[in-house]
């Protein structure tokens, strides 16, 4: 399989359906990791779109030095913060709406996955920002340190500190609520 930015460069080239592989591709994480900036999930859309049409028209330099995965999560996490500072005298509130699962046979099953991982989704909305950023780049897009440190502007040893954190803050969450571990 091609990777994204070999597409990236096809696009550059002139074939635009590299470009709608690269949004079939990274669409549904982006929004979801820009929605644990600004805490809704229509704005995280938007936001995300804009990051693709950043990509279309600005056609960014990509340097290669970390993942193309890596580059565009940071474009998009400097398109929110953008927008965070355009609306910091308003005050966004979070939608409480769940976001695709992964199917499973069973109905009952599918319906305790759906719960805990609402309740997780739920719970990491409650952390910092950075902790629900940071977990969710390692947990849910699967970015090593390095790539997390790259998106997140951070070196590689605050990162580790950070999600040490972010996890303890998740578990005491979710103890909260009276979660263990075996729970989960």
């Amino acid at each position: 399989m091609e990777n994204a930015y070999k597409r990236y460069l096809r696009y550059l080239d002139g074939d635009d359906s590299a470009l709608a592989e690269i949004i079939r591709e990274y669409k549904n994480g982006l929004v979801l990791y820009l929605n644990s900036y600004v805490h809704n999930l229509e704005l995280a859309d938007e936001l995300c779109c804009e990051t693709f049409l950043k990509l279309a028209y600005k056609k960014p330099k990509f340097s290669g030095k970390s993942s193309f995965g890596t580059f565009l999560y940071a474009v998009g996490r400097n398109i929110a913060l953008s927008e965070i500072r355009r609306n910091s005298r308003r005050k966004i509130e979070p939608l409480d709406e769940e976001h695709d699962l992964p199917a499973a046979e069973d109905i009952e099953e599918t319906f305790f996955i759906k719960e805990r991982n609402r309740r997780i989704y739920s719970a990491m909305g409650r952390l910092k920002a950075e902790y629900s950023q940071c977990l969710w780049l390692m947990y849910f897009e699967e970015f090593s340190g390095r790539e997390i440190a790259a998106v997140m502007k951070k070196s590689e040893a605050a990162v580790k500190v950070l999600l040490h954190r972010a996890r303890q803050a998740l578990k005491a969450e979710l103890e909260k609520e009276g979660y263990t571990y075996e729970d989960l």
